[in-house]
């Protein structure tokens, strides 16, 4: 679907989806449970219906109602199964071990960019442990075998993904289990929203350091579990006002297990006073003051927070940002060709590994912007569009399926104005 922005600021109260990360990791636990959990605010996204279907073909019930759903937990698994991810990474990377762990002999399959996003990591890490894992470099996988319990090092710069599936997987087993973290560890954000999951749903961890010893033969407990809003969907409304919209969001709190959180912090530092009032999110522009910041946590920050350093006074950095090829796009260089269309000025040094924004706009340049099949290419480049001279094209703006399918209906609610130029 192609669309036709016509600049508009956008004003009013916006309820934001549940965390997309914490509903994933909470279907998971209530699927591993011993019983019937009730997952609240929650919201389906084509990656949340992926996670779903993929659990449902290892044996757990779904019964999904508006902003809930009753999981059944897994009481008997199949001998085989299908496990289509379709293009969600956090999917396919949770359950390899989940299938392993439980002895389902699995295919894995995808479509779009997951197909050749990197599993390797697994591979090394599967030697010796009972299992055959077969990857050659794009999908479809194989597993087969029971996993086992021991000792387990993972790359800590690879994908935090990785760490959490081991940490569903491993309290399952017979007998104890260490995973040892390589530095540097990144993302280790998004290591800390499921740790605390696990503790929900009655897993015991413990973690000295770079190592996490996990006991075997831990069962899930079923339990009813209320998810966050998503801080990651958040950013993209906060930043729009710093260009001049008007959105308060309703839903959200300072206390978050969210690494993506740190917008607010960001926000801060610039100079936006971000104030909470039971529940109410709002922000307050006193300045806009460039600034540098350390990516390694929260990667998909990154894109808004490029469109964000354009309306900066100065030059800003953004450093660690590697990992962003292997998103759903290569988005170091999706952000930059939506940035330079846009108008803006920035640059990406892959020694350092810094990209580099010069700030000081007031408004954006008329375009055509590609989305590259990436959700938050195009979540950017509407908030964006807002403050254009003229009309802005969007081509391919349903990939924002993927997380947010409503995200163009609330952007209207707003006051946004487009039109649909092609459905193909």
């Amino acid at each position: 679907m192609d669309i036709k922005i016509k600049p508009n600021l956008l004003n009013g109260e916006v309820n934001v989806p549940a965390s997309k990360s914490i509903m994933h990791r909470a279907l998971i636990c209530a699927s591993l449970s011993n019983g019937s959990c009730t997952i609240s605010n929650t919201y389906l996204s084509e990656d949340i219906k992926a996670t779903i279907k993929c659990l449902e073909n290892l044996g757990a019930s779904f019964e999904v109602f508006e902003d809930k759903i009753k999981v059944n937990g897994i009481k008997h698994t199949p001998k085989n199964a299908i496990l289509d991810c379709n293009e969600s990474g956090s999917t396919i990377r949770f359950l390899i071990p989940i299938a392993m762990a439980l002895g389902v002999d699995s295919e894995f399959i995808g479509k779009g960019k997951l197909v050749t996003r990197p599993l390797n990591t697994y591979v090394e890490a599967f030697q010796n442990k009972g299992v055959e894992f077969k990857y050659n470099g794009c999908l479809p996988a194989f597993s087969s075998g029971k996993l086992t319990s021991g000792n387990y090092t993972i790359k800590g710069n690879v994908s935090s993904q990785f760490i959490t599936g081991l940490l569903f997987a491993l309290p399952l087993l017979d007998g104890d289990s260490t995973i040892t973290v390589l530095p540097p560890f990144e993302s280790k954000s998004y290591v800390d929203i499921t740790l605390s999951c696990l503790k929900s749903f009655g897993i015991e961890i413990k973690q000295d350091n770079l190592t996490f010893y996990i006991k075997g033969n831990q069962s899930y407990k079923a339990t009813d579990y209320y998810v966050e809003s998503d801080y990651s969907q958040v950013a993209f409304f906060l930043v729009g006002n710093v260009l001049g919209n008007n959105i308060k969001v309703k839903n959200f709190y300072r206390n978050s297990v969210q690494g993506d959180s740190a917008i607010i912090d960001i926000l801060e530092k610039i100079g936006v006073e971000c104030i909470f009032d039971n529940g109410i999110l709002q922000t307050n522009i006193k300045s806009k003051n460039s600034f540098d910041i350390d990516a390694s946590d929260i990667p998909d920050l990154v894109p808004i927070l490029c469109v964000l350093a354009s309306f900066c006074d100065g030059i800003s950095t953004i450093s660690n940002v590697y990992r962003l090829k292997i998103k759903e796009s290569d988005r170091i260089l999706s952000t930059m060709d939506i940035i330079k269309n846009l108008g803006g000025k920035i640059s990406y040094d892959e020694n350092s590994d810094k990209v580099t924004i010069y700030g000081g706009l007031s408004k954006f340049n008329p375009c055509t912007l590609k989305t590259y099949n990436d959700h938050r290419i195009a979540m950017c480049s509407a908030i964006a569009s807002t403050i254009c001279t003229d009309d802005v094209t969007v081509l391919g703006a349903e990939c924002v399926n993927k997380s947010y399918p409503t995200f163009f209906e609330v952007f209207k609610n707003l006051g946004g104005a487009y039109d649909v130029i092609n459905v193909e």
